[in-house]
């Protein structure tokens, strides 16, 4: 676990270290028991939910644990992260050099920059995807490793600050190939961990939603306000049967026989998308600045989410769903 001097009085620590901490406990207390995807996936989904309303900081290194536990799980025969170990995964793909993989006489070495590697301090492993000589594939690095070192100054975000997302730069640093080419991206489990970062997001919106719902209990609400708040059940009410229902059809077919994985990730992320803008939207017009200026949990819970929705792809996935369900008929009707 990563340890802080005792005497830092906790407003003097940085929202990385804090996020670490809280990282490391969960991963020690709680994420044992966390099941994976195709095992109670609504109660999966609702550990991730719970966690995003707590802190969406934490939420976001904890999934990245979880997901990659399901990635081994799935595509190293079995595997798990062992004890004391802290895994992100590190997918990102934008524009750029990127990371590449060169297999030697000894194996698998990793080498290049990697960009959005949430946990680069906290976490002790990695999965990692790159480009190799036979195609894009995921590979498994140890972090302990002086090759691999955290860009220092690419994260100066205020929204998602704790998430402590900056580059990594790797140089020639030991890596394990996990499945095949393609595999990380083929797998279901890759449709089915994308419903899992959606709960993360409904859990900020719940957050953010707080000190409309408080009002409310209090009795200091106007008519204006109310219909706001009424507005705002409805969309989590909604997103929270959404979120279960998903769960119970991946259980139904965790190794996605008839092909609905893709469609259902996309409608939930996308639905899950507009209940968090629109709860974003309900409660700043309800509230005012009021909780902005003088609410810090409340000022943070909004500007994390607004740049953890950003990993959704807005209209490029609405274009995508619309693609499939368009090039087969049968899915507007599920």
């Amino acid at each position: 676990m990563i340890v802080t001097p005792p005497e830092l009085p906790d407003h003097l620590r940085t929202p990385q270290l804090r996020t670490a901490d809280l990282f490391a406990d969960f991963v020690e207390r709680e994420a044992p028991g966390v099941p994976l995807p195709g095992r109670s996936t609504a109660r999966r989904f609702a550990v991730l939910m719970a966690l995003g309303r707590r802190d969406l900081s934490l939420a976001r290194l904890a999934e990245g644990h979880l997901d990659a536990a399901a990635i081994l799980h799935e595509l190293d025969h079995h595997r798990l992260p062992a004890e004391g170990e802290r895994w992100g995964v590190w997918a990102a793909r934008p524009p750029g050099p990127g990371t590449h993989a060169t297999r030697t006489d000894r194996g698998w070495t990793l080498g290049g920059v990697k960009p959005y590697c949430s946990g680069a301090h906290a976490c002790t492993h990695a999965l990692v995807s790159a480009d190799a000589e036979d195609g894009y594939r995921l590979f498994a690095v140890a972090l302990d490793h002086p090759g691999a070192e955290p860009v220092e100054g690419t994260w100066p975000a205020i929204g998602m600050a704790g998430s402590d997302s900056l580059e990594m730069s790797f140089t020639d640093v030991p890596a394990k190939a996990v499945g095949g080419v393609e595999g990380y991206l083929e797998r279901p489990g890759f449709q089915h961990g994308g419903i899992g970062v959606a709960a993360c997001w409904l859990g900020g919106a719940h957050a953010v939603a707080a000190p409309l719902y408080e009002r409310g209990t209090t009795g200091r609400l106007n008519a204006h306000a109310a219909a706001h708040l009424g507005a705002v059940d409805v969309l989590l009410h909604t997103a929270g049967t959404m979120l279960r229902q998903a769960g119970e059809d991946i259980d139904a077919d965790p190794l996605d026989a008839r092909d609905e994985a893709q469609v259902r990730s996309l409608r939930v992320r996308a639905l899950a998308e507009k209940v968090c803008t629109e709860v974003l939207d309900h409660v700043g017009r309800a509230t005012g600045a009021g909780p902005l200026c003088h609410d810090e949990r409340h000022a943070r819970a909004v500007a994390d989410l607004t740049v953890y929705l950003r990993q959704h792809h807005a209209e490029a996935n609405l274009a995508e769903l619309g693609r499939l369900v368009t090039a087969d008929p049968a899915e507007t009707t599920r």
